[in-house]
């Protein structure tokens, strides 16, 4: 009979820091292809970079320091991404390496693409990603320079907020990218809060997987989505900044969304954020519940407190451990190539000339639609590697009870149903579009075939989440060992 029960949990050294990144109002927006608008006319909620910079618990190891940045963007492309990297390591004065941004996915920030510079608004993009980086190091530096012993204690959550949005649509038959009542989505909500030794909460932390799709083509707004309104209760309850990690939504999607309307967003986020309070309140940091006997009354009671944890947990809870996952991915086979890419861009554009020309407007967002996507699958393809294979790599780290998984591209959510099914008892924090999205989305082998857009969308062939999958299953058992 179990007379215990310790909470997940992870003892280290943390520095906290948070900071604003919005955009200027005026910089390139469009996000959507259905979009009219360019420039953005407003900031619905400002834009945050939260960095958390984690090292063991035992300072000796203090080089094995892992810096990670929640900011509110959709993603980079490679060519940005990278140099953000390398402009936040060099005037931080750490090691690119050390750094994983995980990227909330709002569509509603901007797309800060370079080829976007020529555009309105766009001509404000290098300058932004500059002061960004500078301001993102600015707070990495704080973060070093304030860390202090502490613990994350883990409790698990459920909010119905996700669903899938892979709709098959008979009038179309076809699919569509939209609420689908009858799929399957992954309501799992990992809050966590991390505690000095003093017990003042210096942080939160939510993992849930949903994409910030609420605002769309008719939004001119910067924001955050329902991000921000989810931190705003979180961070309401808890006077500490809350870090938003996406999980595995490539297939995912809030019920309502595809507005214009904020106040759906901000409703969406509220959603999140008392589901994600509600199992923070599950949360006594470093305590384990343990079972004191019984009381006489009406009925024999029997009675339960909390106690603090047994050296051998904390020594568990203490625990370190990094392993690498390495994959060769084979591209698709009908990976479209960069001259064919070029003439369906520029067939699209001359489209939605003439259609302006004829004075049908319809047909002209149509074509600056089909327009977007090819500039998009340009950009998906001119820096892939050569070869058939792109070889997959993601760092997992064991911190005591949890298994911290930085995840490059949009996985569908069955990624991580897979992966939490096979580890029941331990805690799993799956974070997509890490350092942004080289490969793109990974749909599951069934999704292949359907015409649906993730599939357009993807740049290997059918079958590479399954193995990425068992890869990643591996890696984890080799952790917990």
């Amino acid at each position: 009979m179990t007379r215990s029960v310790s909470s997940k949990q992870s003892l280290i050294q943390v520095g906290v820091a948070r900071g604003d990144v919005t955009p200027p109002v005026g910089i390139y927006h469009r996000m959507w292809g259905a979009a009219t608008h360019d420039r953005s006319t407003g900031v619905h909620r400002p834009l945050t970079a939260t960095v958390l910079a984690i090292a063991p618990h035992d300072t000796d190891r203090s080089h094995e320091r892992k810096i990670s940045v929640a900011i509110d963007h959709c993603l980079f492309w490679t060519v940005e991404m990278r140099t953000f990297l390398d402009r936040v390591a060099e005037r931080a004065d750490v090691s690119p390496d050390s750094l994983t941004v995980f990227f909330s996915h709002t569509h509603a920030a901007g797309l800060m693409g370079l080829e976007r510079c020529e555009l309105p608004g766009g001509d404000m993009i290098p300058k932004y990603l500059d002061n960004m980086a500078t301001e993102v190091a600015r707070l990495v530096r704080n973060a070093l320079a304030t860390s202090q012993s502490a613990s994350i204690s883990y409790a698990t959550g459920h909010c119905s907020l996700a669903t899938n949005r892979d709709y098959f649509d008979p009038e179309q038959d076809g699919y569509v990218c939209g609420y689908n009542p009858d799929g399957v989505a992954d309501d799992t909500v990992i809050a966590a809060r991390v505690t000095s030794d003093s017990g003042e909460t210096l942080a939160t932390v939510v993992n849930y997987a949903c994409h910030p799709t609420t605002l769309a083509w008719d939004n001119t707004l910067i924001s955050p989505d329902y991000v921000g309104a989810m931190r705003e209760v979180i961070e309401g309850a808890t006077d500490a900044p809350c870090f938003f990690i996406q999980g595995a939504s490539g297939d995912i999607g809030p019920r309502e969304g595809f507005v214009g309307d904020v106040a759906v967003a901000d409703r969406n986020g509220r959603q999140l954020g008392y589901a994600a309070l509600s199992a923070l309140e599950e949360v006594v940091a470093s305590q384990q519940f343990t079972y004191t006997g019984p009381v006489v009354s009406g009925a024999t009671i029997g009675t339960w407190r909390h106690e603090p944890p047994s050296c051998g947990h904390l020594q568990a809870a203490s625990e370190w451990r990094s392993a690498v996952c390495e994959i060769a991915l084979a591209y698709r086979a009908d990976l479209p190539r960069h001259a064919e890419l070029l003439e369906d861009q520029s067939r699209w554009k001359a489209e939605e000339q003439a259609a302006l020309a004829a004075d049908d407007p319809q047909r002209a967002r149509e074509a600056r639609a089909m327009a977007e996507r090819a500039t998009r699958r340009l950009v998906r393809v001119e820096h892939l590697p050569e070869g058939d294979t792109f070889q997959y790599r993601a760092e997992l780290l064991r911190i005591g009870d949890a298994i911290w998984i930085p995840l490059d591209g949009e996985h569908y959510n069955v990624l991580q149903r897979s992966l939490r099914a096979s580890f029941p008892d331990h805690t799993l924090v799956i974070g997509t579009l890490a350092n942004g999205s080289s490969v793109w989305y990974l749909p599951d082998a069934d999704s292949y075939g359907k015409g649906l857009y993730q599939e357009e969308a993807s740049t290997l062939a059918r079958g590479s989440l399954e193995q990425l999958t068992e890869a990643l299953t591996a890696t984890i058992q080799q952790l917990i060992e």
